[in-house]
């Protein structure tokens, strides 16, 4: 598993990459919280190269999505594969966070 970060203005991009489980989403879910400064209200997280999540890796997002509503910020996740889509449908994630089918549409609908 892996985390990068960037910026495109103000949003905060992060690329998620391999596999988030129960071995490591303590460590994914740090990586997100040490990458969202104090002044990010937006994180476009790039689930292109996720190829697996767990429930633990789901509560990562979730903790995540939780922090920034807390200050008046929004997690949005975008590029899903076909098999993290269906993880998020079937979980229900899809109707707590918002998801897109491109990062280009993610900056367009929450970024302006």
């Amino acid at each position: 598993m892996e985390v990068h970060a960037e910026r495109e203005g103000k949003i905060l991009i992060t690329r998620a990459e391999g596999r988030v489980d129960g071995t490591n989403a303590r460590e994914f879910e740090e990586a997100l919280h040490a990458a969202i400064g104090e002044d990010d209200r937006l994180l476009i997280m790039d689930l292109q190269n996720l190829s697996y999540i767990s429930s633990a890796g789901l509560r990562a997002f979730l903790m995540i999505a939780k922090k920034l509503q807390g200050r008046g910020g929004k997690l949005v996740v975008c590029s899903l594969t076909d098999t993290i889509n269906e993880v998020f449908e079937i979980s229900g994630f899809s109707r707590i966070i918002p998801t897109h089918a491109s990062r280009s549409e993610a900056v367009a609908k929450h970024g302006g």
